[in-house]
């Protein structure tokens, strides 16, 4: 253990690596009697993970504490201050590889300085970080060089919901096996791995790293010690699993900076408006380890935030659960540099661009996308032919999870719907306002209906056609066509996908009790024409996505005459 008043006063080696170390990272205040976590980042050639002879020190990698952020010098070492706990942490650079936990493919980047590991006195119900002891006198980070092409896929999740042994086992079905042997450089899930049951995590990381590639986490409200007096002890058992619950690395030349924006204000906690008790908040710290980055970081490398909360939710922007309060702190940091962030949370599909009347001071919108939920509804629905709950997102979006290809600076991001035949990126229904004013309808014949069953023609004019582009969102353009009639732009529209509201309805016992359908922020509506002649159509839907790309689906739409509605409807 060094000391700043051993480094004043003492030995040539802690003299001449403090100025070694302050000559190339930013200078930082460290108060007398305050621990200085000291090491060498080095080129692991032997593939042991320790240093041995001749694997040399590599210059220029940062390292941080969760604030400040140094510079190697050109030996490879680093001077960093720590508090009495701290987890002190490399940022990869690009090029490199940290090691790697086989059995679960978790990164190991990190060291955690908890001398006295987690209280015993908080009597935490899931398990908690054992006493690390004394800070060693050389804390020391292995690196292995690795090529690491400019073009890549990420493979991102949010929100998979392990509440239970099933739940794990919908996971695996569902998901993990379709991934097996992906090419993807790495995969990122954002939050919410667990449903507040910790004891889960081990399982839950052995059957992703089956996927085979490195897998990174963020923390999610469900993934806390819920039974933590504050914040503070609030992700004992995530640190223990994961590392810490915000940092940084590069791969490719893209910067990612996977973040933590769960503010935990205790078990005790008189609840929010909404029944929680946790807000959507970066905090000072995490916003100034962020400039830190940030600041040795070239201004034109594309940055890609990760959290769990959004940035802005559709569904009540001024909820302090579902919203980050300090987001415009977050843009001011990020200014011109091309940048797109991801969150869950809400178990809804979003995209959002962030202007100058939302605190962006950069000249182009900050594209914010909030993902579908791995769980979906929270695995709620009835069970398909394997077992698996069917789990329609309350907004209407099949469960599933996203993939993003990176290509320099540029990117894009594409849907993978898990049980949506061909990766169907579509869903077209019928909402008639005549249908929605009948009672005690057979629930066979309301899907009937939506799904394209005979409509009749005076029923037309007051027949909307809904396509839900599961991952549509403000730049999204959709038209619609009947037959040889000329094609028709639809309007976007914020409403509940009926198809889904008909699935909870009929299903009231798989279904969470929570669970409703809510406004859906990819709905295109447009009004079928009042003019439309019996017989059958072939309804097409061209959609214009947020990236330009084009998608295709069709309805077959039945329209017979209003005295054959009347000899066939029910009663």
């Amino acid at each position: 253990m060094v000391t700043r008043r051993d480094v004043v006063r003492g030995g040539g080696a802690a003299i001449t690596l403090a100025t070694a170390s302050s000559s190339i990272g930013p200078a930082f205040a460290v108060q007398d009697n305050q621990l200085t976590a000291t090491g060498t980042v080095f080129e692991d050639r032997s593939g042991t993970g320790r240093r041995q002879p001749g694997d040399p020190g590599i210059a220029g990698v940062l390292v941080s504490n969760g604030h400040e952020v140094v510079k190697t010098d050109c030996d490879g070492r680093y001077l960093l201050p720590v508090g009495d706990e701290a987890i002190i942490f490399v940022i990869k650079p690009t090029g490199y590889t940290v090691p790697i936990d086989r059995g679960v493919m978790l990164p190991r980047f990190y060291y955690i300085h908890q001398p006295g590991g987690t209280p015993a006195h908080l009597g935490l119900r899931h398990r908690g970080i054992a006493p690390t002891g004394p800070l060693p006198s050389s804390l020391d980070f292995a690196l292995k060089k690795s090529d690491e092409p400019a073009r890549f896929d990420v493979l991102l999740m949010t929100d998979p919901h392990a509440g239970s042994p099933a739940e794990i086992d919908f996971i695996r079905d569902d998901v993990v096996s379709a991934l097996i042997g992906t090419k993807a450089a790495f995969g990122v899930t954002t939050g919410d791995i667990m449903s507040d049951d910790l004891s889960l995590y081990g399982r839950f990381n052995r059957i992703i790293g089956q996927i085979g590639v490195p897998w990174h986490n963020v923390v999610g409200n469900h993934d806390l010690n819920l039974d933590a007096p504050s914040g503070k002890y609030s992700r004992e058992t995530f640190k223990q699993t994961f590392g810490p619950s915000y940092y940084a690395f590069e791969y490719g030349s893209v910067l990612f900076l996977m973040l933590d924006n769960v503010d935990y204000l205790g078990a005790a906690f008189h609840q929010t408006g909404n029944g929680c008790n946790y807000v959507g908040r970066f905090g000072e710290r995490q916003l100034a380890f962020v400039a830190n980055v940030l600041r040795e970081t070239p201004a034109d490398r594309l940055v890609v935030v990760a959290m769990h909360i959004p940035l802005r939710t559709y569904l009540d922007p001024s909820d302090p659960a579902t919203n980050t309060a300090d987001r415009g702190e977050l843009f001011e940091i990020l200014g011109d540099r091309p940048s797109v962030s991801f969150s869950g949370h809400t178990h809804t599909t979003e995209h959002h661009y962030f202007g100058g009347d939302d605190g962006n001071p950069g000249t182009m919108p900050h594209h914010h996308h909030v993902m579908t939920a791995v769980s979906g509804s929270w695995w709620s629905g009835p069970y398909d032919h394997r077992g698996v709950a069917v789990a329609d997102s309350h907004d209407g979006t099949p469960n599933g999870f996203h993939v993003l290809s990176v290509d320099g600076n540029s990117y894009t991001t594409r849907f993978q719907p898990a049980k949506e035949p061909n990766a169907r990126q579509v869903r077209i229904v019928l909402d008639s306002e005549i249908r929605r004013a009948q009672k005690d309808v057979d629930r066979n014949i309301q899907m009937a209906q939506l799904l394209g069953s005979p409509v009749s023609q005076d029923h037309a004019f007051a027949t909307d056609l809904l396509v839900n582009v599961f991952d549509g969102g403000p730049r999204t353009i959709v038209e619609y066509q009947i037959g040889e009639r000329m094609p028709a732009r639809m309007k976007r529209d914020r409403r509940a996908d009926p198809f889904v509201k008909e699935v909870f309805a009929r299903n009231q016992v798989t279904k969470k009790s929570w669970v409703k359908a809510e406004p859906c922020s990819h709905m295109w509506v447009g009004r079928l024409p009042a003019d439309l002649e019996t017989g059958t159509h072939s309804v097409r839907v061209h959609v214009r996505d947020e990236y330009g790309r084009e998608h295709h689906d069709h309805l077959v739409l039945e329209v017979i005459g209003a005295q054959t509605a009347r000899a066939i409807a029910p009663g």
